[in-house]
């Protein structure tokens, strides 16, 4: 009996943590989105104001998700601060990432967020003393490789050319946080139910976000605001931090720190598909080639025990 309960439990593991690689994969796939949608709604609108009001839009579907549709009771949570942390530091990563798109292209912030992974690996062992062992960091440099050739288009002379602007400077800032947000997750849970712990990152993001928009809310000429701007707005709200952030939710409490943003390495992929899709152009086979790469170190990593 003991043994079959042993059983069980392991299979209960390994199916979870088989969704999990499932959930950041589409976690990459709907990151990717920001990117392009983002820099289409930062040439039009404030950093700070366009931040806040995508807050404002995740909070309330967060709030419909957790109260309304799933009838989850409403409390004060305890221990309140690491909402405090979480939130803030959401929002110092968000922030940045509008302000690099005003910039620079969504490609280019894609290779600063390919950085993600190995950082995280890092605060990881810091934080929790979550050690990554040396195969799946040789995964992670075999799926960076393959995300860079991705990223300058598989032109060896721009990657040799590759000249961090501004842009990239500003979001690198907001990537370093992201990277500690992760293991964060993890060490702040109270087994609280992943909607819950979401909706109130979101809403203290949101508070923080509206202290640093108040000065520029005068500024702002919301008739001028174009339809294709608002619906790249609640795709930002509603997909990439409502949905996203019960991706990753789901995904850090299964999986270690560094295998969960290592899907990272293929938001760059994602994003010359979508630009694609957008008419912007489709990449040669030599780029396909990068995102083979990538692939192959990706179901490497996920192949490896934890």
């Amino acid at each position: 009996m003991i043994e079959q309960e042993e059983a069980a439990a392991r299979a209960k593991i390994k199916r979870g943590r088989a969704l999990a690689h499932l959930a950041m994969l589409a976690f990459a796939a709907l990151i990717a989105g920001s990117f392009s949608f983002g820099g289409i709604a930062a040439h039009a609108m404030d950093t700070g104001v366009l931040t806040f009001v995508r807050y404002v839009l995740a909070s309330v579907v967060m709030a419909i998700l957790a109260f309304g549709i799933m009838r989850l009771p409403f409390h004060w949570p305890k221990a309140f601060w690491r909402f405090v942390i979480l939130g803030t530091i959401i929002s110092v990563y968000m922030l940045t990432m509008f302000k690099a798109l005003e910039f620079t292209s969504p490609v280019s912030t894609g290779a600063v967020f390919t950085l993600m992974p190995l950082m995280s690996a890092g605060f990881a062992l810091l934080i929790n003393r979550q050690k990554t062992r040396s195969t799946v960091l040789v995964s992670l440099v075999i799926a960076a490789a393959g995300a860079i050739w991705v990223i300058f288009r598989g032109d060896v002379q721009a990657i040799l050319a590759f000249d961090v602007g501004r842009g990239e400077m500003i979001y690198f800032v907001g990537v370093v946080a992201h990277a500690l947000y992760v293991p964060l997750i993890r060490t702040f849970d109270r087994g609280e139910h992943p909607v819950i712990f979401g909706f109130w990152v979101n809403a203290v993001a949101m508070v923080v976000l509206f202290l640093w928009a108040i000065p520029r809310f005068g500024q702002m000429d919301f008739s001028s605001v174009g339809l294709n701007v608002w619906a790249a707005i609640l795709y930002l709200a509603v997909v990439t931090t409502a949905i996203t952030f019960m991706l990753l939710q789901y995904a850090s409490m299964r999986l270690p720190a560094p295998k969960v943003l290592a899907y990272g390495y293929l938001t760059p992929s994602f994003i010359i598909l979508l630009e694609g899709l957008m008419g912007h152009g489709w990449v040669s086979l030599t780029v396909v080639a990068g995102a083979f790469v990538t692939a192959c170190g990706l179901a490497w990593m996920a192949a490896l025990k934890d």
